[in-house]
């Protein structure tokens, strides 16, 4: 600002009051000074709130750890500078009264299974319905945060590690049942044919073996 003209960023605004009264809302660009007036500047770019993860109890009397971003812009620059102290903490406040009401109506397992898709848009309406009082939008409330207590934590690992360690017996059950499919595979091989028997029995002497073979009543040494 200087001493002639008031300059309005972009994606702001400015609340001209003379005498304590509102008497313009000036855009961005430049403007001439009015002398004996007040110039309040407003951000209205999106902008990030993070919510503090809050115990938020479940339908099932389960209490979890619920964190929570909410996204928000100013709708109305006029009631966001003179209707509330803190705008930003009414929404604050509304978001975290909507992860309650919202979450709450859920129980434990439907939060754990549905953690990526979790009813955001609900939470997003309820929180918008009050934060439009104080000339705040809310665009959007992102559940990014969802602790369970360190009881169903370790409960979750226990089955975790008991599906894992069934799932290893039983590909191992079925690899000793291939196994055994192919040993006696082999073995109806070798009694419908004997000469096959032999040879395999051949070949599975060790080195230095003395074999001795039976060719028409007499015997013969290798």
């Amino acid at each position: 600002m200087s001493l002639f003209t008031v300059t309005v960023p972009a994606r702001h605004c400015a609340l001209r009051y003379r005498h304590g009264r509102l008497d313009v809302v000036l855009g961005s660009g430049r403007h001439p000074r009015v002398w004996g007036a007040r110039h309040v500047l407003v951000d209205l770019r999106d902008q990030l709130l993070a919510l503090a993860p809050q115990e938020v109890p479940t339908a099932d009397g389960v209490t979890v750890k619920v964190g929570a971003v909410v996204r928000w812009s100013v709708a109305d620059a006029v009631m966001f500078v003179e209707h509330a102290v803190d705008p930003v903490g009414h929404t604050y406040l509304a978001a975290q009264v909507a992860l309650r009401e919202v979450l709450g109506g859920l129980a434990v397992d439907d939060i754990v299974r549905r953690r990526a898709v979790l009813p955001g848009a609900d939470v997003t309406a309820a929180t918008d319905a009050v934060a439009r009082t104080v000339g705040v939008a809310v665009a959007e409330v992102v559940v990014k945060d969802v602790i369970l207590p360190a009881e169903l934590r370790a409960a979750a690992a226990e089955l975790a590690t008991a599906r894992q360690r069934g799932q290893a017996v039983l590909e191992q059950a079925r690899a000793e049942t291939a196994a055994l499919r192919s040993m006696a595979n082999g073995a109806r091989l070798l009694d419908a044919h004997p000469a096959l028997a032999q040879l395999r029995l051949v070949q599975s002497a060790p080195p230095g073996t003395q074999v001795v073979l039976r060719v028409g009543g007499t015997e013969a040494e290798r």
